[in-house]
């Protein structure tokens, strides 16, 4: 029943998030940390605002104070990147993030970390479902939440004043305060708005909030920072004549971002703009890593820049494990998660934020305006995409045939086929296509990039008439 995906293991509340299922990987987790000569060391939990995280995370507590760990309980609602930064700071060897991200509000899972604040790579996870395939859940050993708190098993804590100070020792505090900035923010009812109203009111910015109460139904909407979901706070820029609009989504890993113009701008665009003001503004030096269903324009951005940008498959782990192996100036994905060197190695909405805050700031230029700058340098691509419902049946179907009978269109000048993660095909020029299943909802994803929007969707529909979607 428990399948890490890309981000975590996620399920429908009720259904397969369950407390007997959150038991056993929690259980499945201990088994393996005590293989590998942890026992008795202390792990970071903590929860988001969804329906029965914090209910969640207490259970995961109970069950690692029955294996003999210790718990660092984040006492209140709170962003992943803080757990990994938790992780991370206090050098331990696991945590644990109660969150379904940015799925659904009838979702719910666990984010699993690793020393180093890292997101759980294939290798630890598919260890931990081995543990859990033979475990008992009828022998589980707990102890309950109150009893291990008086026992000192459970310690609750609030690491966020450290967090945010952090950030603010890795951002210009001095040039932000002397830009003045009115912004905009969408927390779009997750757990970002403390952390990113405390950071950018000390860099004394004008702020409009909106959505910053608890909803466990994110107001009805998908708690994912896109251009469907964020037209409440365009209105909201453009009415208060703000520089900028930032919103994360709901366990604050992601960011979305609507210019001074009301327009909103694509995580892609976020990326590249991140990278070229890092290497040309702050002088810094490096490659950058991108996921493949993520836009080329971020290798014409680095090859102009003399430097290199490194393909992975999807899911943020490929692209820590490839950050640290290159020492990357900056890694990210195409629905809005970015890591940058010198912070925490997994995604982190609220640091890209101030970054993108202090980009603005520095140069003095409108988010539209640098990124005319860039395709004034490297020219411009365009970006589609698309998602379809699947079923087990249709998703059975269909991986027969993507992957035994190979079948793809037929579309000219291709010049290579990867089926390292779904199936890609690159044509001249960097354009490119690829079809995925996605590793965290039933959803079949396509994602293409060309010269012109024409061919980009020209490449979606050609792979919706193969297979007749």
């Amino acid at each position: 029943m428990i399948k890490f995906g890309t981000g975590g293991w996620r399920a429908v509340i009720a259904d397969e998030f369950t407390k007997a299922n959150l038991r056993l990987l929690t259980a499945g987790l201990c088994s393996l940390m005590i293989k590998e000569g942890c026992g008795g060391s202390e792990i970071c939990v903590g929860y988001d605002r969804r329906f029965l995280s914090k209910e969640s995370a207490h259970w995961i507590a109970e069950v690692l104070a029955g294996f003999g760990f210790r718990t660092l309980m984040v006492n209140r609602a709170s962003p992943t990147p803080l757990i990994m930064y938790a992780v991370r700071t206090y050098g331990m060897p696991y945590g644990m993030m109660v969150t379904a991200s940015h799925n659904p509000a009838v979702y719910n899972g666990v984010k699993v970390f690793t020393a180093g604040g890292r997101d759980a790579e294939a290798a630890v996870t598919v260890k931990i479902e081995a543990e859990i395939s033979g475990l008992d859940p009828a022998r589980i050993p707990s102890v309950d939440y109150d009893e291990a708190l008086r026992a000192g098993l459970i310690r609750e804590a609030n690491p966020a004043n450290e967090y945010i100070d952090s950030i603010l020792a890795l951002v210009d505090t001095e040039a932000i305060r002397k830009a003045h900035l009115r912004i905009a923010l969408d927390p779009m009812y997750g757990v970002s708005q403390t952390s990113l109203r405390t950071i950018l009111m000390t860099c004394r910015c004008e702020l409009e909030v909106i959505h910053d109460r608890h909803d466990t139904l994110f107001g009805g909407k998908l708690p994912a920072p896109n251009a469907s979901t964020l037209g409440v706070l365009s209105h909201v820029v453009t009415d208060r004549g703000c520089d900028l609009g930032i919103a994360t989504d709901g366990d604050a890993d992601r960011l979305g971002v609507i210019d001074e113009k009301g327009s909103f701008v694509h995580p892609n665009t976020l990326l590249v703009l991140l990278y070229w003001y890092l290497v040309k503004y702050r002088g810094w030096a490096g490659p950058c890593v991108r996921n493949n269903s993520t836009t080329h324009l971020l290798d014409r951005v680095a090859a102009r820049l003399g430097q290199r940008c490194y393909e992975v498959p999807v899911g943020f782990k490929h692209i820590s494990a490839k950050m640290a192996e290159t020492d990357a100036v900056i890694g990210g994905e195409s629905s809005g998660g970015m890591a940058v060197r010198g912070h925490i190695s997994g995604k982190d909405g609220i640091y890209a934020a101030a970054l993108l805050t202090e980009m603005l700031a520095v140069t003095g230029k409108s988010v539209s305006a640098l990124f005319r700058e860039i395709t004034d340098a490297c020219g411009e691509l365009f970006y589609r995409e698309a998602d379809f419902s699947m079923t087990p049946a249709r998703r059975e179907e269909l991986e027969k045939t993507l992957f035994e009978e190979e079948q793809i269109p037929e579309l000219k000048g291709l010049q290579r086929v990867s089926r390292e993660d779904g199936v890609k095909l690159y044509f001249a020029d960097d354009s490119w296509v690829i079809c995925r299943f996605s590793g965290t909802e039933p959803l079949l994803r396509m994602a293409a990039e060309a010269d012109t929007p024409e061919r980009a969707e020209g490449y979606i529909r050609a792979w919706r008439d193969l297979l007749g979607l």
